[in-house]
């Protein structure tokens, strides 16, 4: 009998650190899940754009638009994406800030899209350094005017740019406080901060930033609790806003809507 027990016990505990050992070496393809193929472009759509490559600073080519706002554009923003789909995906919200009289730089990280390379916390990092440095040395833009913002995991790679330099203001949305405590949530089973290799730390980057903030989250949000734009927002300095939508965690800003796009327009509103 006690033999069949432990045979059972040390069964559980093997199939245990099996399953840990695999969430610690298949983690990046539990994060990213990146399209290569680009569905659509902004001209599809009565938006006007230039397609543009940048160099990252270990030496990755990566795929981007600009869109230009006519005819006086209010400023610059600086989009982050998610972890999933590419550029071709964030078209609503292209047109979104296109009617806000932003013009709007987004990038595809590395293996996204028609970037080179292939994702990680780090890359991620120096695609989003490449991506700043483009519009400011390259396009001559003021750090003044670019708003940088950032959705999902672009929130925390949004925040980190933001804690390295000084924009007009930040804003994310759907952000989580970091990689392990969203890992926590669905691997309570698990000693997540042993295992997690990804840090992105938002809660960490936005303590430190010196521009407005804006965090927008929906309390319905099905991926990324509530909880976390809340904790997010309470570790900000001032000065700073947070704007309640309505809807999922991929959908929130389109069934929110007018009030969505209004919110946007006060918050820009005060930093200008």
């Amino acid at each position: 009998m006690w033999n069949g027990i432990a045979l059972i016990a040390l069964t559980l505990v093997a199939a245990y650190l099996i399953l840990a050992t695999l969430l610690y070496v298949f983690q990046d393809g539990l994060i990213y899940y990146p399209a290569r193929q680009l569905v659509v472009t902004p001209n599809q759509f009565g938006l006007d754009y230039e397609p543009v490559s940048l160099e990252t600073e270990d030496g990755v080519r990566l795929s981007a638009w600009y869109l230009e706002a006519n005819p006086t554009p209010r400023g610059v923003l600086l989009f982050f994406h998610g972890n999933a789909g590419n550029i071709s995906h964030r078209i609503v919200s292209l047109q979104l800030f296109n009617r806000l009289g932003l013009s709007t730089f987004i990038i595809d990280y590395r293996g996204f899209g028609e970037s080179e390379g292939k994702p990680s916390e780090a890359g991620t990092y120096l695609d989003a350094e490449a991506a700043w440095r483009y519009l400011v040395e390259q396009r001559k833009i003021d750090p003044s005017q670019i708003v940088i913002f950032g959705r999902s995991l672009g929130a925390a790679i949004a925040s980190y740019v933001a804690s390295k330099h000084t924009p007009r203001a930040l804003i994310i949305e759907s952000a989580f406080t970091s990689a392990a405590d969203l890992a926590g949530r669905y691997y309570p089973f698990m000693p997540v901060r042993w295992l997690t290799r990804f840090k992105y730390n938002t809660l960490d980057y936005v303590g430190t930033i010196k521009c407005p903030l804006l965090v927008v989250h929906s309390r319905h949000d099905n991926v990324i609790p509530f909880s976390h734009g809340r904790r997010i927002f309470d570790a900000a300095p001032r000065p700073k806003e947070f704007l309640e939508i309505t809807g999922s965690h991929n959908d929130g800003f389109m069934v929110t809507g007018k009030p969505y796009e209004d919110g946007l327009m006060r918050f820009l509103a005060t930093t200008e």
